[in-house]
């Protein structure tokens, strides 16, 4: 990451270095490229310069970090820079073959699948060989592994040999989706959709003891385990008197943006949304003033969180309709079936959003008494407690809910009592279609100029 003081100096760096990665592909390759595809490469190195300043995402920032924090991260600080050069050199070689548009649709679908199922078991194989490695009765653990090993390694390159059409496709059918819905500039979505499925890195998040308010967020090594991620949180908490946690994200706003891998489909499509959601906020008010406030922050991600969603949905419903969840059944007058009295009596089934819910809203009760240790000691508690029911939460503290809080797209939840997030989705029912509702919530540069625009009534 670099602060505002190298800003320009470290993007007349990356323009040299991309000049000359463009004249070692030029002189590397033997094809006749055809025009179209010129232009193609031509415009991605337009939005890759352009996108330099996309780091305003959910999980980056643009300012300096503190030294006081940084000074524990430094060495092991995710280099943006040198995964974005090679993510824009892939993206490169793909437009110049653009083997998406000579193949039917149904093809382009079964490559998805294929790309998708591919993952799935290397997922699969993944976990049976941490299985081996934790199971006492086996003895000999490397002769055990060593052919799971095997098949594995052989999947992981079927898988990315498979990747480069799966993005591909998957750019194209979201691009489709965009149109569909008036989310294009001359028929073209600004900024095209491109995206790269990677191991993303961690971020680092630190909040004041006293309040919950994102102070920092740094992007470390994906590679880090369970108890690096605790050491780094115990010596920045005693240290600086913070509060600290690492946490996993789903996505990066960088150009083309990151997208974590992984075999659901669902998820993906709507994370490679969200993602441009951010790109296309960050062209407008909305997201250049992404940290400007916290209000703001939540605001983004909130709209981000929604119309990732909604896309998500779109290209599943067109492209991958076995993929969309069962509805509800209803009756022939149209009414949503009863439940059974037997149902309504059996004990309530533990729910997440309402129970993390509860845990915010008595947290910034107690901080806004000054019980800081108390709520602490609260929290551990209930981070037990979650855990009794099924979610393995590391570490519950005022970090958790400064970075968790401010994806408010759903009613409960860690956002607690935080009116950001009511605002912003009765923002979108008035809106009608999410065009509107993006082009519209883009100009907004607070959340008062936001409740201003808001007609209807805001349920919490």
């Amino acid at each position: 990451m670099v602060g505002n003081r190298n800003y320009y100096n470290h993007i007349q760096i990356e323009v040299r270095v991309f000049k000359k990665y463009l004249q070692n592909f030029y002189n590397s390759t033997r094809l006749s490229i055809p025009i179209h595809n010129i232009r193609k490469i031509l415009s991605i190195g337009f939005w890759f310069l352009w996108g330099i300043p996309l780091l305003t995402s959910s999980s980056i920032m643009v300012y300096d970090y503190p030294e006081k924090v940084r000074q524990f991260t430094h060495t092991i600080e995710f280099d943006y820079v040198d995964w974005t050069i090679k993510a824009i050199g892939e993206k490169i070689e793909q437009s110049s073959i653009r083997l998406e548009h000579y193949i039917a649709e149904s093809q382009s679908t079964d490559i998805v699948r294929e790309y998708i199922r591919a993952q799935r078991e290397i997922q699969r194989l993944e976990a049976e060989i941490s299985l081996l490695f934790s199971d006492p009765n086996v003895v000999k653990k490397t002769t055990a592994i060593q052919p799971v090993q095997s098949n594995l390694s052989q999947f992981r390159q079927y898988r990315d040999r498979l990747a480069p059409m799966a993005e591909s496709i998957l750019q194209s059918q979201i691009s489709r989706v965009l149109g569909d819905t008036g989310l294009t500039t001359l028929g073209q979505p600004v900024p095209a959709v491109l995206f790269h499925s990677t191991p993303l890195p961690v971020a680092l998040i630190v909040s004041p003891r006293e309040s919950i308010q994102q102070d920092a967020n740094i992007s470390l090594f994906s590679d880090m385990t369970a108890e690096d991620m605790a050491s780094l949180e115990d010596r920045v908490m005693s240290t600086l008197d913070v509060s600290a946690l690492v946490v996993p994200v789903g996505g990066v706003g960088v150009y083309p943006t990151m997208v974590m891998a992984t075999s659901n489909l669902e998820y993906l499509t709507e994370t490679i949304a969200h993602e441009w959601v951010h790109n296309f906020l960050t062209l407008r008010p909305l997201g250049l003033n992404y940290d400007t406030s916290p209000e703001l922050r939540t605001i983004n991600e909130t709209t981000a969180s929604i119309a990732g969603k909604e896309i998500g949905e779109l290209v599943l419903r067109i492209y991958y309709p076995e993929l969309l969840p069962a509805e509800t059944p209803e009756t022939q007058t149209g009414e949503t079936e009863k439940v059974p009295i037997e149902q309504i009596l059996e004990p309530e089934v533990f729910s997440y959003r309402e129970e993390m819910h509860k845990t915010r809203v008595t947290v910034d009760e107690m901080l806004s008494s000054g019980l800081i240790e108390e709520a602490e000691e609260y929290m551990e508690q209930r981070r037990k407690y979650f855990w009794e029911n099924g979610y393995p939460i590391r570490r519950l503290n005022q970090a958790y809910f400064a970075f968790y809080g401010a994806y408010a797209d759903a009613p409960g939840g860690a956002a607690g009592k935080d009116p950001v997030g009511p605002v912003v989705r009765a923002f979108r029912k008035q809106s009608g279609s999410l065009s509107v509702f993006l082009e519209q919530i883009s100009w907004v540069t607070s959340l008062e100029e936001l409740q201003r625009k808001v007609t209807i009534p805001v349920d919490d």
